[in-house]
């Protein structure tokens, strides 16, 4: 029962985490259970990708209901992500695994620093906001939205910019996700957020969308598989519930810059850990 409670604890702060940022949570639960409860790693990544799924139907509620998530660019991009993740799959074991871990650390650095310079944290200039202007292909499937920013009481309306690159990295997440077996959560926000220009919040809520629709697809192979275990997965599931519905709601009253804050160190880590694993000290 101790322990129990124990997975529901750390699965709330992941849940929160996870909504608040556009991550899933599965890279505090995977280590997590591994590392503090000795749990085989096949059962744990099961319990984690439960994890992503309760995570994104928890803030879903909220960012829906509020037209936070951009539902319209979730959709387009889940076709270019699922090709991605299928092709990865497909050629698992064709590549060097510790020669990607190092390329696509590299690329989620340069990414890292792309957002670092609009926090304005390493520049002495203002930071401006950006004007993104029109996308035919934006216009073309409706993308550009608007949603109501809680934080600053106003209407934040916004246009989708470099559909074709944002789709291409979305392939490229995808890709690393069935290669590798990593969460994509932060390729999906940089993508959002760096390459097609969506306001960061839009982003985080985009990204928790899209990660319940791919994580769905591959639960069901973890369960025929029996890598889901139910005295794991439930409280797992339980606790990321509540703590991705309390992250979804701290998050509409959060400046936008905060968020970044928070997203920053986290991609760090996770830019770190890749590298690691691809010189093999992990």
């Amino acid at each position: 029962m101790v322990e129990i409670l124990q997975f529901i604890v750390i699965a709330i702060l992941a849940g929160f985490l996870g909504s608040l940022v556009g991550i899933g949570g599965g890279m505090i639960i995977t280590p997590a259970l591994t590392i503090l409860f000795g749990i085989d790693i096949k059962y744990a990544i099961g319990a984690s990708i439960v994890a992503v799924i309760a995570t994104s139907s928890g803030s879903a509620i909220a960012f829906v209901r509020d037209h936070v998530s951009n539902m319209r660019v979730g959709m387009l991009l889940e076709i270019f992500t699922t090709a991605g993740g299928i092709v990865g799959a497909l050629m698992a074991g064709v590549f060097s695994s510790k020669v990607l871990y190092i390329f696509f650390s590299l690329i989620l650095l340069n990414s890292f620093y792309g957002m670092l310079k609009k926090t304005g944290l390493i520049t002495k200039k203002k930071i401006r906001e950006e004007v993104v202007k029109n996308d035919k292909y934006a216009d073309k499937y409706q993308l550009n939205s608007s949603y109501y920013d809680k934080a600053t009481g106003k209407t934040v309306e916004y246009n989708v910019d470099n559909v074709p690159q944002g789709s291409l990295v979305m392939f490229g997440a995808g890709f690393a996700s069935g290669l590798l077996g990593i969460g994509s959560g932060a390729f999906k926000v940089i993508a959002l957020d760096n390459y097609m220009k969506l306001p960061i919040k839009a982003s985080t809520a985009t990204s928790n969308f899209m990660m319940g629709v791919t994580a769905t697809a591959s639960a069901l192979i973890y369960f025929f598989n029996g890598t889901i275990n139910p005295m794991i997965a439930a409280p797992i599931a339980v606790g990321t519930l509540i703590g991705s519905r309390t992250g979804a709601k701290v998050m509409q009253h959060l400046e936008a810059k905060y968020i970044r804050y928070i997203f920053l160190p986290i991609l760090l880590f996770t830019i770190i850990n890749m590298f690691l694993k691809g010189v093999g000290v992990l």
